[in-house]
Order: structure tokens, then C-alpha cells, then sequence
């Protein structure tokens, strides 16, 4: 059980990403807490509920294609997959500036493609062991991302008692400007930050009791993660003016404002920041991988995804490709520079890749609770007219964070400059179609879904 419940900290706590949802301000809190209501309660607990009753390894896409039909698995898949070489890519970036900022280290650009070149390979690496001899990594990745909260947020208290807040403090910093569009695009900060806890049902074959595990693991670090992203945005608000805050290394600028530069604090907190983007990408691999292949092996994922290791059953296939796919992102900075604007465009796609590949489940979870008579180990406490409010406002917030993340809403720069990114979009979900008719084509659906009954047509 405590296995389980670090496996889902270590997945669910996207610790690069507190910095940018603390440079949002005080408004930030407005949004947890928003969030943690209106999403996140209804997302764990339907999580919980299929996780626990359709424990297969293909999980979310499992699912999708148990209450939709092929057609949606596959474009669930192909989501869940495509934005995982970015995002893997973008965290690989986060390394040398973390170097260079705690330990003077500004590495030329081919040292910094080959650092990035490592991580990326190193998690590949890491991604082709099977879970139960990687463990370790998901338990150290979660006991040192709390260790960082701890030491965050409790050094902002301190700060802040000491010299004030960084940031103003005022009643109506605390309250969003809902006529600019600009807040609706922090729904897509929190949202990503909230994501994963479907990955832990895809350990279900490493869990002793699977049932009871997810649903439990689920609701203790739900809270647990809840709590830490507020705790750790209280510490960088503290320290750091948040149109000062450095998105990629935002924490460690955050200790280095309130206790030195040369102290030994910010290089312990330094390194396991380092350390933790790591485990972060490896517990992430296993669950994404996962679902690729067992997509491929249904047909609806190229063949190349479907390759498992003779001694192990793991997904290298999968692996492999997401290695492959993100080093050639890397590779992009010879040719467009470090600093292009096109390139970091296709680490903004990961975000809105991996939202729209949650956009089918709560259909499928409403689909399966009327047709499937599989028996619930646990039930998400809502049904009726309750269940198609809970279920409809994630699927809103998901569809406004997307919308507010690549459609320009207004006639400024910020806005216009959204305009190669949904191209970027567009030419994904193409893509993911194209894919999707090429394996229907070739491919073969033979295998009963994941709730044990055939999937119905696409």
C-alpha cells in the first residue's frame, strides 16, 4: 500500500510545473481550490471506480475502448502518446538550466543537446525494466518531491515572517479577471498539474490487491498532492515577484531568494529537483507505454508499438519510440537555436495533447456504468442527473483550457503568437487520424476489451 500511494505522488506531483502555476500570483489559489472541487474529486474518483474494476494494463485507452468503441481508443492512444516525447523533451531542457543557474555551469549548445540526449535515453532505459524492479524509482521520486515541498514551503513561512511577501498580498490579487482571456489559459496549468492517476492503474499486474490498492492510493495521495502544490506555492510566492519567477527552475530561485545563493540549502534542493524530474518522466513512461502498446496490439497503434521484451514483457517498442521522437525534437536547436520560438511551440502541444486524451474518458465511465455489469469494488458515490453534472465540468474545463491555450482570443501579440501552435495541433490531430484509418486498414481487433467483453465497433 505505501508502494501504491508513492507510485501515485510520484506520478500526480509534476513538481516542474509548480513555477508556472505560481506565476499566476495569488490567483492561484483561487484555481486550486476551484479545481480540486469541480475536477479533481470527480477525475479520482472515476479513476477509482475503473481502475479498480477493470484492472488491465492498458488503462485509460482500456477503458475509452471498452465504453466507445475502437475508433475512440485509438485517438485516446495516439493523445496519450504524442505528447509524452515532448514533454519528455521539454524536462530534458530544464537540466542545464538548472546547472547553470546552481552551479555556474553554462554548457555550449552541443553539450547541452548531449546532456538533454542523456536524460531522454536514460529514461528510456529506466522505462524498459519492469515496475517491480523499479520501484525505487517511484518511491525516492515521491519521498524527495515532499522532502522539496517541506523545505519550500516551510522556508517561505519563515521568509516571509521574517521580511514580508514578495508578492502583494491584497484581497483582490486572491480573485481572477474572468474578462481576460488570459485566466482561462491558468485552467491548463492546474489541469496538468492534476493529471496521472490512471497510471497507477496500469501497475495493477505488479499490485498484490488491486482492488483495494488503486481506490485507497487514489483518495490518501489525492489529498496528499493537494496539499503539497498549495504548500509549495505559498513558499515561491513568498520569496519571488511573480513576473520575476524563472518557469523552468522557479523552486530553486525560489530557495536561492530566501536563503543565499552560496548556501549548501539550494544546492541539496538543486540536486534533488534534478533527481526528481527524472523519476517523474520514468513513473510516467511506464503507464504511457503501456497504453501504446497494448493499443498496437488491438490495431490501433502502429505495429512498432506493440514489440515486448522476450525476457521481461515490457514495452520496449513503446519505449523506443518515444526515445526516438524526442531526441529528434532535441535535435531541432541545431537547425532553429536554443531560443526559437518554433521550437519550444512543440512543448506546448504536449500540454494540450495530454488534456484531450482525458476528453473521452467520462463518456466511456457513463457508458460503462449503464451497460457493464461487471461488479464495483467501489462505486463513485454519484448517479442520475448528479452524474452527468460531475461528469460534464471536467469535460468543460478541459475543452476551455485547450481552446484558451491555442485559439487567439484577441488581437495582441500574446495572442497572435498562439497562431503557430494551433498549427502544430492541427497537423497532430491529422495525423492521429491518418494513423488511426492506416491501422484500421491493417491492423487486427481481436482481443476482448478491457472490461472483459468485446469492444464495441468503432
Amino acid at each position: 500500500m505505501v508502494d501504491v500511494v508513492l507510485s501515485v505522488i510520484c506520478v500526480v506531483f509534476t513538481i516542474e510545473a509548480v513555477a508556472p502555476a505560481s506565476a499566476m500570483g495569488n490567483v492561484q489559489f483561487f484555481w486550486w481550490g476551484v479545481l480540486i472541487v469541480t475536477f479533481l474529486l470527480p477525475y479520482g474518483m472515476v479513476v477509482a471506480e475503473l481502475g479498480s474494476t477493470f484492472d488491465s494494463e492498458g488503462g485509460l485507452y482500456d477503458w475509452v475502448r471498452s465504453g466507445l468503441g475502437d475508433a475512440w481508443g485509438s485517438r485516446c492512444a495516439w493523445y496519450y502518446w504524442v505528447n509524452f516525447p515532448l514533454w519528455i523533451a521539454s524536462v530534458a531542457c530544464i537540466f542545464p538550466s538548472v546547472l547553470a543557474g546552481v552551479w555556474g555551469v553554462a554548457l555550449p549548445l552541443w553539450a547541452r543537446i548531449g546532456a538533454e540526449l542523456v536524460f531522454v535515453w536514460g529514461v528510456t532505459w529506466a522505462a524498459c525494466s519492469p515496475v517491480s524492479d523499479a520501484d525505487w524509482i517511484l518511491n525516492g521520486g515521491a519521498v524527495i518531491k515532499v522532502f522539496i515541498t517541506l523545505v519550500v514551503g516551510g522556508v517561505g513561512v519563515w521568509f516571509a515572517a521574517e521580511n514580508g511577501f514578495a508578492n502583494p498580498m491584497g484581497p483582490e490579487t486572491f480573485l481572477p479577471d474572468l474578462a481576460n482571456p488570459d485566466s482561462l489559459t491558468y485552467l491548463s496549468i492546474i489541469l496538468f498539474n492534476f493529471m496521472g492517476f490512471e497510471v497507477v492503474a496500469t501497475f495493477a499486474g505488479s499490485m498484490d490487491n488491486p482492488r483495494r490498492d488503486i481506490p485507497v492510493a487514489i483518495v490518501v495521495g489525492g489529498v496528499t498532492i493537494a496539499a503539497v502544490y498549495i504548500l509549495c506555492g505559498v513558499g515561491i510566492g513568498a520569496a519571488v515577484p511573480a513576473e520575476a519567477l524563472n518557469l523552468d527552475s522557479g523552486i530553486v530561485d525560489a530557495v536561492t531568494a530566501m536563503v543565499g545563493g552560496s548556501s549548501p540549502l539550494v544546492w541539496v534542493v538543486g540536486a534533488a529537483f534534478l533527481v526528481t524530474l527524472f523519476a517523474n518522466m520514468v513513473s510516467w513512461s511506464f503507464g504511457i507505454n503501456s497504453v501504446a502498446c497494448r493499443a498496437a496490439e488491438d490495431g490501433n497503434m502502429p505495429r512498432p508499438f506493440a514489440r515486448r521484451s522476450a525476457a521481461t514483457s515490457m514495452p520496449d517498442g513503446s519505449a523506443l519510440m518515444t526515445g526516438v521522437v524526442a531526441s529528434l525534437v532535441l535535435l531541432l536547436q541545431v537547425p532553429l537555436g536554443e531560443d526559437s520560438e518554433v521550437f519550444w511551440v512543440f512543448f506546448s502541444m504536449n500540454v494540450v495533447f495530454l488534456l484531450l486524451s482525458y476528453l473521452p474518458m467520462f463518456p466511456a465511465f457513463a457508458r460503462l456504468r449503464r451497460t457493464d455489469p461487471t461488479e464495483r469494488v467501489f462505486r463513485a458515490p454519484f448517479g442520475g442527473r448528479a452524474l452527468a453534472a460531475v461528469l460534464a465540468a471536467p469535460m468543460v474545463e478541459i475543452v476551455l483550457a485547450v481552446a484558451a491555450t491555442v485559439v487567439p482570443l484577441g488581437p495582441g501579440p500574446d495572442e497572435a503568437a498562439k497562431f503557430p501552435l494551433l498549427a502544430g495541433t492541427v497537423v497532430l490531430l491529422a495525423a492521429g487520424e491518418a494513423v488511426r484509418l492506416a491501422c484500421r486498414r491493417g491492423g487486427s481487433r481481436g482481443r476482448a476489451a478491457g472490461a472483459g467483453t468485446p469492444a464495441p465497433g468503432a
